[in-house]
């Protein structure tokens, strides 16, 4: 069963592991927080340039499902982009990336960074 374990996510009492790997067909970085099953539960994308793509949250994804309002979900994802549907890497997956690994002080800065240049474009 999962419970909040912090601000923005969830986790089942296993360790997390932080990965990040690049996708060179459109310069993109990825960097993920998993769970033991390799679900990812916050996702950051950003542009080789640095500009952020998404900083998105499974947790809040799910609240904005479970919410009564029929728009939360896509406005949460046109705000905060999309969260892998799958674990990762994805078994159906052609190449596998080569996934370098962050810790989680290193991943909470750049999820913080990430939210809040979202947040100030959204808010424009």
């Amino acid at each position: 069963m999962l419970r909040q374990a912090g601000p923005g996510w969830y986790d089942n009492g296993d360790v997390l592991s932080y990965v990040r790997w690049y996708w060179p067909e459109e310069d993109r970085w990825n960097y993920h927080e998993l769970d033991a099953d390799r679900w990812s539960l916050r996702h950051v994308e950003l542009r080789g340039d640095g500009a952020v793509m998404a900083a998105a949250s499974l947790a809040e994804v799910l609240a904005a499902r479970d919410s009564a309002d029929a728009g939360a979900v896509v406005r949460y994802e046109r705000r905060y982009g999309v969260v892998p549907e799958a674990p990762f890497p994805s078994p159906d997956a052609e190449v596998e990336p080569v996934l370098e690994t962050l810790s989680a002080s290193e991943f909470e800065q750049l999820w913080r960074h990430a939210r809040r240049q979202l947040d100030q474009d959204a808010s424009r």
